[in-house]
């Protein structure tokens, strides 16, 4: 099987000229930042270097606070000793609010891109064994032959090619790990199946992974 699908993360930086091509840092990410290790101290080093292109009001002075900025971290921000000039982040928010337009777009195109590949991948899958219906049990292990497997302690090992041949209901089962009813829904099926199964060895399931890894699946 190919590529299932691309994931694509955008990463975009902007680069002025008199900040020697590093980006003025924002409220958010300071508060990022702190959240992720950096010191207060550390932060006003890095905005000697990279200048603050937003504002503090009370609502941005509480995140600062939740994220464990340093009372002096936060005074040097409201003073304005790290701020850009009203033209400089004009342009950069000029600047983040293009590309979290451009990301938006990208990840909604993505987002159809999956969908469609989705609906494809179910089409194929439902269309096969919907034309078996007249051939029984014997058109179905002929169907799966080769392609059956069943996973044990991690390992994908390939199925008997009988090990359908003397079963007279077979219930296809389309999930998938990235589905969320699925994630709720199978646990159930598995604890029905294990009820049922011994005392119906004439009856099996045949999960069908819309997944894109083996590991998923």
């Amino acid at each position: 099987m190919g590529m299932r699908h691309l994931v694509y993360v955008g990463l975009s930086i902007f680069a002025f000229t008199a900040l020697a091509g590093q980006t003025p840092l924002t409220v958010s990410e300071i508060s990022l930042m702190l959240r992720t290790g950096y010191s207060s101290a550390s932060l006003m080093q890095e905005l000697s270097k990279r200048h603050f292109a937003d504002s503090v009001d009370e609502t941005k002075e509480k995140t600062l606070v939740k994220s464990g900025a340093s009372a002096e971290l936060i005074a040097a921000l409201k003073s304005g000793i790290y701020s850009l000039s009203p033209q400089k982040i004009a342009a950069v928010q000029e600047h983040m609010a293009t590309e979290a337009d451009r990301r938006a777009q990208q990840a909604e195109a993505a987002q159809k891109a999956e969908a469609r590949y989705q609906a494809q991948v179910i089409r194929e899958r439902t269309a096969k064994p919907a034309t078996l219906n007249a051939g029984g049990t014997a058109a179905i292990s002929e169907f799966l032959k080769s392609d059956l497997v069943q996973v044990h302690n991690g390992v994908v090992n390939h199925v008997d090619e009988t090990a359908l041949a003397n079963k007279k209901l077979i219930a296809f089962y389309f999930s998938a790990e990235w589905c969320g009813p699925c994630r709720k829904f199978t646990p159930q099926l598995i604890d029905y199946y294990k009820r049922i199964a011994p005392e119906h060895p004439e009856f099996e399931i045949v999960f069908y992974s819309s997944d894109k890894s083996q590991y998923a699946m």
